[in-house]
């Protein structure tokens, strides 16, 4: 676990203010990484360094279900986002787009902008100003979707693994991205 600063936001946080509507038509990585935030912190990507930590508050990701705000949290260099509770559908695009987030309501009253807090992403440890933390643990399965770098990533291994036929090996073969496989939206059947 290496020391990470923290950005600190408040509740109901909403995916507007994360990334605003504006750039919806952006879709790589590299196009939403400078918008991240804007909509609250406009100064927030001059701030940002790879590992850094966001926390929010209670219902962070409120709002739409687009999966732009938390591929412009993770372009920005954000490692993961702890808060106090996420709403639904933005805490699994985190997950399903590999962005790790962590719930744990005791650590929001004690951390500020600026703190350095070391995050164990594994086992949901959180060490801040000596104390330790425990965020409530993922299930393997989602574990296991963080660690392969999302849900595109993990199906595409488990495929890999498990499947031995000729054409879906050449199916894959053919999308090398996963955004071209979402783009596409695959059905993949089990034989």
């Amino acid at each position: 676990m290496r020391p990470a600063t923290v950005h600190c936001y408040g509740d109901d946080i909403n995916t507007d203010v994360i990334l605003p509507g504006q750039y919806l038509n952006l879709f790589s990585e590299h196009d939403l990484k400078p918008h991240c935030m804007e909509g609250i912190d406009p100064d927030f990507c001059s701030r940002v360094q790879a590992g850094d930590v966001m926390i929010g508050g209670k219902n962070f990701g409120t709002g739409s279900s687009r999966e732009h705000a938390p591929i412009a949290i993770k372009a920005s260099g954000i490692s993961c986002v702890i808060a106090i509770s996420f709403a639904r559908i933005f805490y699994r695009n985190a997950i399903n787009i590999g962005l790790p987030v962590f719930e744990c309501p005791e650590l929001k009253a004690r951390i500020h902008t600026g703190d350095q807090v070391q995050v164990d992403p594994r086992s949901g440890r959180l060490l801040i100003h000596g104390t330790t933390y425990t965020a409530r643990p993922h299930p393997r399965v989602i574990d296991d979707i963080l660690d392969t770098g999302g849900l595109v990533s993990y199906v595409r291994k488990r495929i890999q693994t498990a499947v031995p036929q000729p054409q879906h090996r050449k199916m894959l073969a053919k999308h090398e991205s996963a955004s071209e496989l979402r783009s596409q939206r695959l059905t993949l059947q089990r034989y």
